[in-house]
């Protein structure tokens, strides 16, 4: 047996399973010589005096209200692994948004466990300590120190989160003898999930990952503070794509995502979701993502796109744009009707008013246009009533923002579409008006024509901001932006 089929890595579940190499690796094994060798002769590389990060103050707070929420009960929130792209590549690593907003910490394997007290919850951090320089793990694991970088120590993690950190392979053998109630977060660890699988119902898990959507209806100011530093790169993110114009049509619309996708790396984490770059009768396809279709002179382009931030907060705008920079009669008359929509939806949004308030405001001024238009029959409560305008407004006029695109999706309808607006959420207000390219229920003119206006709307005390108010939305603004850009 070769020195390499004895190494063990550092693994959150198998600590003795030996490190794998690969069936067709060009080096078969390693001599006890070089094992040895590659142990010493390197420098001390901790990190002392660590800083903590800066939203330290605000994830303490979020534990202390979840702490308060479930006394006596040990709660188990994990970070998730990676996960296989292909063969053994690895998609990028996300952390749980769960996770990441109790925690402030992004790396894979984590596990955040809340310890009951007499008063209160112990929380403990469990993490992958550095890699191990004495088993080899650090330069032959796939993901040692030498292959994908250094990771923190516990000491480092402590520092950095206020929490004190241990190591997680040795959560689940503990997990696994623990007794009294416990929660987890279900859906990101199996292995954790392994562990405690005679502890745990689905319905108590569920009451969990509520309550921590419901958490994040309300944003700090840490929060606002993020999801504005995203609005602020997806502005210039807006600008890049229409100084490029020329280059998109001389290729696709996938110069128009690359191009975002650039500022969107530079300047954030990622970009927050799925780019839509939808030229033509592609901007009628909600989540056109594919992204492959031409970009023409004379047609519009929908540009439904947002960088997300380190820390995991995202904008999500959306303009629709004349790719040769001047609306067409009948395009401007369709961008208008939108336009006009958005900002009776905006009006809406103020503190003490129902959630679906910007919707309802929004779809009749949409309904209003179509029955003027005479694509469908009125009066206008009728269409409402029966949902008729849904032909080509098709989706609903917003959504909650912030570490998730669609931020709060497991909180209560009646905590959230049926809920009251406050200050602190932040929204988008998202009207669109879709004509199918194959309509023939509207005339030829309409057909293909998609248009769709996004903005990220804080509510305030006294009304609403709208965080992206940057981008121009009147149709002559955008044709004067667009020029401006362009000379």
């Amino acid at each position: 047996m070769t020195v390499a089929e004895e190494l063990t890595p550092a693994t959150p579940d198998e600590s003795e399973e030996p490190i794998k190499q690969r069936k067709n690796g060009l080096y078969p094994g390693v001599s006890d010589e070089l094992a040895e060798n590659m142990k010493s002769g390197w420098a001390d590389t901790e990190l002392r005096d660590l800083e903590p990060i800066p939203q330290a103050a605000e994830t303490a707070a979020r534990r202390a209200a979840l702490s308060a929420r479930f006394p006596g009960e040990r709660l188990v929130i994990p970070a998730g692994n990676l996960k296989t792209r292909s063969n053994d590549t690895e998609y990028a690593f996300r952390a749980s948004v769960e996770y990441a907003y109790l925690t402030g910490n992004q790396t894979e394997d984590g596990v955040l466990v809340l310890e009951p007290k007499d008063e209160g919850h112990e929380a403990t951090i469990y993490l992958l300590p550095r890699s191990d320089r004495e088993n080899g793990e650090f330069w032959l694991d796939g993901q040692g120190e030498l292959w994908v970088g250094r990771r923190h120590s516990l000491t480092e993690a402590g520092q950095l989160y206020g929490i004190p950190a241990s190591d997680v392979r040795e959560l689940a053998g503990a997990l696994r003898e623990a007794t009294g109630p416990v929660r987890v977060v279900r859906g990101h660890d199996a292995g954790i999930e392994a562990a405690l699988t005679d502890k745990v119902t689905a319905e108590r898990d569920e009451e969990l990952r509520v309550f921590l959507s419901e958490a994040r209806l309300v944003k700090d100011e840490f929060e606002v503070g993020e999801l504005q530093k995203a609005v602020d790169s997806t502005v210039r993110g807006f600008e890049d794509v229409v100084k490029v114009l020329d280059k998109a049509e001389a290729t696709s619309e996938r110069y128009i995502e690359g191009t975002f996708f650039l500022r969107a790396r530079v300047e954030g984490n990622d970009v927050g979701y799925g780019t839509i770059a939808a030229a033509g009768p592609h901007a009628c396809t909600l989540h056109w993502v594919r992204n492959d279709g031409a970009v023409r002179s004379g047609e519009l382009l929908l540009l439904d796109a947002g960088v997300e931030t380190h820390t995991y907060y995202t904008a999500d705008v959306t303009r629709t744009l004349p790719i040769n920079g001047r609306f067409s009669e009948i395009q401007r008359k369709i961008y208008d009707a939108v336009y006009e929509a958005q900002e009776a939806g905006i009006a809406a949004v103020k503190p003490g008013a129902k959630y679906r308030d910007f919707h309802d405001a929004a779809q009749r001024v949409l309904a209003e246009r179509l029955v003027e238009w005479g694509l469908v029959e009125g009066p206008v409560e009728r269409v409402l009533e029966l949902g008729l305008q849904r032909r080509w407004t098709l989706h609903g006029t917003g959504h909650m923002l912030g570490m998730d695109v669609h931020d709060c999706a497991a909180a209560r309808v009646e905590a959230y579409v049926d809920g009251v607006l406050e200050p602190g959420m932040c929204l988008t207000v998202e009207p669109g008006l879709y004509f199918q390219a194959d309509d023939l229920t509207v005339p030829e003119e309409y057909r293909g024509i998609g248009v769709r206006i996004e903005d990220d709307i804080l509510v305030t005390e006294d009304g609403n901001r709208n965080l992206s108010a940057a981008l121009p939305r009147r149709s002559d603004e955008v044709e004067a932006w667009m020029a401006a850009l362009k000379a």
